[in-house]
């Protein structure tokens, strides 16, 4: 994993930049409330977060806790089912259960509509499947860059039951570096540059520090639509 982003946040104070700079809510149900912070993106300089631009966008509070609810609703079953892992094929995920889902109902539907529509164009080709993440609380996710053998320009993941942090790190420069606070129900976006420049991960409990303040991981169920490669 790479610890030089940790390192230089010690050193220099992070440039901060959000498009969306609502406080977040402290409201929640069934597991911890969001943290509250200002600016759910950080870096390691003002150039290198607003050059990026709409390549990374955190949209907080973008589900309500109903639709978590509902969300969840549908997904528990079949993860139940399933055992957490600790090794994954190309090491990149550890602590972790995952399935794809191609149907839902009528209210995650629309949910998963209102994403497509906030992530990806008119008219773009998307992957049918719809992956679905389950992060034990001891889980995490190393450095890496996704294949493009499997998914195109632009991932759109909403974040259920925990706030997280994503780190992406420059793959040729380990001092170039953003931290996205990924608050409970938010909605993240990376295209571009964002997908194939820069590794990402999901910090481990111990190393989840956001901006300086603690951010309590917890089990961590991340719903994920891409688009097609091309």
């Amino acid at each position: 994993m790479r610890l030089l982003g940790t390192v230089l946040k010690q050193i220099h104070k992070p440039a901060v930049y959000s498009t969306h700079r609502r406080r977040l809510s402290s409201r929640a149900t069934g597991g911890p409330s969001p943290l509250r912070v200002e600016a759910p993106v950080v870096g390691s300089n003002r150039e290198l977060v607003l050059s990026l631009g709409l390549q990374v966008e955190v949209r907080t509070g973008f589900i309500t806790e109903e639709e978590e609810a509902a969300l969840l609703q549908e997904l528990e079953p079949g993860l139940r089912r399933k055992r957490y892992e600790f090794d994954h094929w190309d090491d990149a995920i550890h602590g972790y259960r995952e399935t794809e889902r191609v149907t839902w109902g009528a209210a995650c539907e629309e949910i998963l509509t209102r994403v497509r529509s906030a992530a990806f164009p008119e008219g773009s080709s998307l992957l049918g499947p719809v992956h679905v993440l389950d992060l034990d609380k001891a889980g995490y996710i190393k450095p890496h860059i996704d294949s493009v053998k499997f998914c195109g320009s632009t991932i759109a993941g909403l974040s259920l039951l925990s706030d997280s942090i994503m780190r992406l790190v420059k793959e040729d420069d380990s001092s170039e570096w953003l931290d996205l606070l990924l608050s409970r129900r938010s909605l993240y976006i990376l295209r571009d540059q964002a997908r194939y420049q820069y590794t990402h991960e999901i910090l481990k409990d111990e190393e989840s520090v956001f901006n300086g303040q603690k951010v309590p991981r917890q089990r961590r169920i991340s719903v994920i639509c891409r688009n097609l490669p091309g």
